[in-house]
């Protein structure tokens, strides 16, 4: 049982109208009518006779309504005593670029809004300084797209982190609109691009590491004309025709109408997406303002790619 749930059931025992509950919760009819029916069974009782005119509680619904409210009421207290102990504290998180180019400024944002008197230090970085720094207890969280798998030191100190599973990201052949055949398709496979000249970031990015994966499985040897590790300068090159680039969604996150230069063609390979994972120091060594952070993280990264403004990014099954 969720405190949603009971949140739920009262807005619809004052409502009279599942309907109407609806309407005020911003929930799909059938979604809220759905929810009500899975409370009660877990509960193995009914909690709502069901009328031409709407809904109203049976006996057992009207003593769990008494208590439902006896229990977001304290709900709303713990959340309002959590709230005056105010959590302080500094906290450093590393992001890559793409991914700071989405999930920065929400992430500024609301980390200032859930906890004002926490210093956040942002870091801009690419994966693998990323790594780099958090083994140096540089940083105490970052957003890495693969973990170390080189010398036997950079392995043996990325398992003393803690890792959750984020989201994972399609992955488009992106190029300049003005240099795109009119009949360029929208979906590509990497065979397609075995002779098209691409610009890509070096070997020790994660991308990099996820593309050279790909092509090999594929058994196909890229044309790569150019090699850029600037995420700006990169976009720079394309948007002029030097080449085409292999980048998420969120690569053109912070180009100015997107849309009018670029054309992004989605890589149908089932195997070639860029996993994101948040990692951190362990939970021992982590202050209560990171572990905190590591929270809003989560959320906001959520709700972004459930709202749609993470192009081509889906949650990871394990998040």
């Amino acid at each position: 049982m969720e405190l949603r749930q009971l949140r739920y059931f009262v807005k619809v025992v004052e409502a009279g109208s599942i309907s109407r509950a609806a309407l005020a919760l911003n929930l799909v009819q059938s979604a809220l009518s759905q929810q009500i029916t899975r409370l009660e069974g877990e509960l193995c009782t009914r909690l709502l006779q069901r009328t031409p005119q709407g809904v109203t509680p049976t006996e057992a619904g009207v003593a769990f309504f008494r208590e439902a409210q006896l229990t977001l009421r304290h709900a709303e207290q713990a959340v309002r005593s959590a709230q005056q102990a105010r959590l302080s504290g500094t906290v450093s998180v590393g992001l890559a670029p793409t991914t700071a180019a989405v999930l920065g400024l929400p992430l500024m944002q609301a980390m200032r809004e859930r906890y004002p008197d926490v210093r956040l230090h942002m870091v801009e970085s690419l994966s693998g300084h990323l790594s780099a720094m958090l083994n140096a207890r540089q940083l105490d969280l970052a957003i890495l797209f693969d973990l170390p798998s080189g010398s036997t030191q950079a392995v043996q100190a990325a398992r003393r982190w803690s890792v959750w599973p984020l989201i994972e990201e399609d992955i488009f052949l992106i190029s300049a609109r003005h240099a795109v055949k009119p009949a360029w398709p929208k979906a590509l496979s990497l065979a397609q691009l075995q002779d098209h000249p691409l610009i890509l970031p070096t070997g020790p990015h994660g991308l990099r590491s996820t593309l050279d994966a790909a092509f090999m499985r594929a058994k196909l040897t890229p044309l790569v004309a150019l090699e850029v590790d600037s995420l700006s300068m990169l976009m720079d090159a394309v948007r002029v025709g030097m080449g085409a680039t292999l980048q998420p969604g969120s690569a053109v996150a912070r180009q100015a109408h997107a849309a009018e230069f670029f054309h992004m063609a989605h890589i149908t390979d089932h195997q070639l997406k860029r996993s994101n994972c948040l990692c951190g120091l362990s939970d021992d060594e982590l202050s209560p303002a990171a572990l905190a952070a590591r929270v809003v993280i989560s959320d906001c990264a959520r709700t972004l790619v459930q709202g749609g403004a993470w192009l081509g990014a889906s949650l990871s099954p394990l998040t």
